[in-house]
């Protein structure tokens, strides 16, 4: 049993709780997700069976996209609403043109702070486990890229709220970016409610609920590196891969799909003239 399951998680779940959801209605134990939801949001979570699982590392590196929900004058200790409110302050001097007008200095590279919420790895440990114990620590900015980021709707009030549609990189955190525009208004803000729209080909049109998942809505492994280049081979080259020997290079930049005769054989990278193998996910 190999594929892919595009689960519309509900809120309040971790996404270890859909994979063990799905380890149990499937009857199987090799399944992974690709991008952690936090418990309070929703949406698309891609989760990996059998073989499909060798894919996740490239479905995580394609662009994400997020509808965010953003209160302002409410800053909390998790940047969000699930964390103890620290900070109140009237943003009734917002308006939609402030907002909008704020998002430039958010698009393209930026820099943020990972959260000390977040799964990221601080002295061998992971921040969320410091969090727990009240500690906070310094941590190094990382850059990650917001490719699109536009308002929605505004509504105006002593806590204004915006809607907030984002397409980024692997490794944005859209809690630090409601923090960062909340500082840089004025009043401050966190994340009031997220949802996941969108995991590279994969959009909520093709979304399932958890309590519907059955080996029925598996799709292919290939429609998961479907925005990689790719290239087919020759039987005589596709026999040589799955032996373990180099191919041809494909001459682009970066991993590349190889397709055989029937289907999709691995994932690829060009090293000078020749191709090598990342992961091969046909059976051998």
């Amino acid at each position: 049993m190999n594929g892919f399951l595009v689960v519309d998680k509900p809120s309040g779940m971790t996404s270890h709780d859909v994979v063990a959801r799905v380890r149990r209605a499937l009857g199987v134990r090799r399944v992974g997700h690709a991008g952690t939801l936090d418990p309070q949001a929703t949406g698309i979570l891609v989760v990996g069976v059998g073989r499909a699982t060798r894919l996740l590392r490239f479905l995580e590196a394609t662009w994400k996209e997020y509808r965010a929900e953003v209160v302002f004058g409410v800053v909390t200790t998790t940047l969000d609403s699930e964390g103890e409110v620290v900070k109140q302050s009237d943003s009734s001097g917002l308006d939609a043109a402030l907002v909008g007008e704020a998002l430039g200095a958010f698009r393209g590279e930026v820099e943020q702070i990972p959260p000390m919420v977040s799964a990221v790895k601080v002295g061998g440990e992971r921040l969320y486990r410091k969090a727990r114990r009240g500690e906070e620590v310094d941590r190094p900015a990382r850059r990650v890229v917001i490719d699109r980021l536009e308002l929605e709707s505004f509504t105006p009030g002593s806590r204004a709220r915006a809607v907030l549609y984002v397409r980024c990189s692997k490794g944005t955190y859209v809690r630090s970016l409601a923090a960062d525009l909340g500082a840089a208004l004025g009043p401050g803000a966190s994340l009031a409610a997220l949802r996941r729209t969108r995991v590279g080909s994969f959009g909520l049109e093709d979304a399932v609920e958890l309590g519907a998942v059955d080996a029925g809505r598996l799709r292919p492994m290939e429609e998961a590196v479907a925005e990689y280049p790719r290239r087919t081979l020759e039987s005589a080259e596709a026999t040589a891969l799955l032996h373990g020997r180099p191919v041809a290079a494909a001459g682009v930049d970066g991993p590349w799909a190889a397709w055989g005769p029937a289907g999709l054989l691995a994932m690829m990278q060009d090293r000078g003239s020749e191709a090598r193998s990342l992961c091969v996910v046909a059976e051998q």
